[in-house]
């Protein structure tokens, strides 16, 4: 399980745990689950697009989730967001189905975007991925106090002049960096689970903002890293591991969340 091969699944799966644990606390905080779902599910197109002219497949999928990112900001700014968010990535997902039609080799790497690939990371991954997660770790803490603000009273943020459509845009984008990184290592389909599961479940167990993002890192770590070790010793798809512990996180969550409030009833 520690042999040499595997010190890079190790070494990317902290990163990408550190890196949901922290962006994934705002998206829960800030009702932007459906974005986080749909960004990176629709972010594959860019992979494919970027195969098919023969770029770095990393290159096209931060390309493609900072432009879902700035577009869902600026036509949410006039429209419901979730409207605008399904329209963003259906055309994703059409422009992903377009690509893939013109390309004969990029199909067995559909797989290992949808449903991650960490036992395959290759070293030259790393430094990419580290710097992504330095990028929007550094965001999230230039951004904290305003992003948290118009997170939790959006009214007295703007009272303070942090207006709340160019928030949005700038946490969607870190939402994107953060796709472009972790995409490749738990896929497009599960990064919403770890970025949700750990993070909820963060929330439900205190309401502390500084303590729920540390809690949420702790959780999304033990859940990537057990997933990493389930996959390893059982030969299943880390995937079903990773969207599995994130779903029993949540649960669990909400489970000591719901025992502490009838506790302190009986009291």
């Amino acid at each position: 399980m520690f042999a040499a091969f595997m010190i890079n699944a190790w070494v990317i799966a902290t990163i990408v745990g550190v890196v949901a644990g922290v962006v994934g606390f705002f998206v829960v905080l800030r009702g932007s689950a459906f974005a986080a779902h749909a960004i990176p599910n629709g972010a594959f197109a860019g992979a494919a697009g970027a195969n098919l002219v023969g770029l770095s497949s990393l290159l096209g999928l931060a390309v493609f989730s900072l432009l879902a990112a700035l577009g869902i900001g600026a036509l949410g700014r006039r429209g419901r967001h979730d409207v605008v968010t399904a329209l963003a990535l259906v055309l994703m997902l059409a422009l992903g189905a377009l690509f893939l039609s013109r390309s004969t080799e990029y199909e067995p790497e559909i797989y290992s975007l949808l449903f991650g690939e960490i036992l395959g990371v290759s070293s030259a991954q790393i430094l990419p991925v580290a710097l992504l997660g330095l990028g929007c770790i550094g965001a999230i803490v230039v951004l904290y106090r305003p992003l948290m603000l118009s997170s939790v009273v959006p009214e007295v943020a703007e009272a303070k002049g942090v207006r709340s459509h160019r928030m949005q845009s700038s946490f969607l984008v870190v939402i994107a960096l953060a796709t472009a990184m972790t995409v490749p290592v738990v896929g497009a389909l599960l990064i919403f689970s770890l970025m949700i599961g750990p993070p909820a479940a963060a929330r439900s167990l205190t309401a502390r903002p500084l303590l729920a993002i540390v809690l949420s890192v702790v959780l999304a770590l033990l859940t990537v890293w057990t997933a990493i070790a389930s996959s390893y010793l059982t030969n299943w798809p880390v995937g079903f591991f990773v969207g599995a512990l994130g779903a029993g996180c949540y649960a669990l969550g909400r489970g000591g969340a719901t025992w502490r409030r009838r506790r302190s009833l009986e009291m």
